[in-house]
């Protein structure tokens, strides 16, 4: 568990904190500027700390602030791991690659979108062809987001989103709500219409570090579902892939597959993974 000191109120705070960090790990650093400010006219950016051989060809990336608000858990593990273990911590031929805030917008203005008003998870999609289609968020959008946030309106809503929930059951309500969609610009988990500054930058930062590396693991944190204080494995690899049979080398049975419904994660088979090529 990370040390408490390690943790920001802010994201300026936690900003300082992992550069900080970095340089008492001697970790090189890399900014990648975004173009908007912080609710106080600050500068904000994505940091990258790198530690370990430049040859290495198993590098492992922890990636923090992918849902703007949960940055604060993931920034805290990587302000602890690079001030408390560092190098020394690293076996042969591994390096470490933390990335900082990958939507620093989120970060700051304590929100899950991007400066786009895009869930970076469902951003993460080929745009060049057809966006997936979500034929279920359509059937409920206007109730999920009422025109009238009256208390009768509001009654109203929950309640046809009750009748809905009913009629097609947990799994189909929640995939429809929150798998992703890409027709409702102001609606939930909104995939965006093109690449956002956010997976631009992180698609950047594979190209420069991670190219040609035989083994890449990533970690990717997230805050919000499950117990409350314990961390959950997650992986959307098909079963018995190739990938579901790697991550479980890497971690053990700790692993949950959303695509066997192990998860703590209510739209399993909707849930856009993320990847990232070397």
């Amino acid at each position: 568990m990370a040390n408490i000191h390690s943790f920001a109120a802010t994201y300026s705070e936690a900003r300082d904190k992992f550069l900080a960090a970095a340089c008492i790990a001697n970790a090189a650093t890399v900014r990648y500027d975004n173009p908007v400010k912080g609710p106080k006219g600050e500068a904000l950016s994505t940091d990258v700390a790198r530690i370990g051989p430049d040859d290495a060809q198993k590098i492992v990336v922890t990636i923090s602030s992918t849902h703007g608000a949960e940055g604060y858990c993931g920034s805290g593990v990587q302000v602890d791991w690079l001030a408390g273990i560092g190098a020394a911590g690293l076996p042969k031929d591994t390096a470490v690659l933390h990335v900082h805030a990958i939507n620093p917008y989120g970060f700051a203005w304590t929100r899950r979108v991007t400066e786009e008003g895009n869930d970076l998870n469902r951003n993460y999609v080929d745009h060049s062809k057809p966006y997936p289609a979500n034929n279920g968020y359509a059937d409920i959008a206007n109730w999920l987001i009422p025109k009238d946030f009256g208390p009768n309106s509001v009654a109203q809503a929950d309640g046809k989103l009750a009748e809905y929930r009913a009629k097609v059951g947990d799994k189909a309500y929640f995939a429809a709500m929150s798998g992703g969609q890409y027709t409702h610009p102001d609606g939930f988990f909104f995939g965006g219409g093109g690449p956002s500054w956010s997976n631009r930058t992180l698609h950047a930062i594979a190209d420069t570090y991670l190219k040609g590396r035989s083994d890449v693991a990533v970690i990717d944190f997230h805050t919000g579902l499950g117990p409350y204080g314990y961390g959950e494995p997650i992986t959307h690899y098909d079963i018995d892939s190739g990938g579901s049979r790697r991550v479980r080398s890497f971690w053990g049975e700790s692993v949950t597959e959303s695509k066997r419904g192990q998860t703590a994660s209510a739209a399993r088979e909707s849930y856009r993974q993320k990847l990232v090529t070397a």
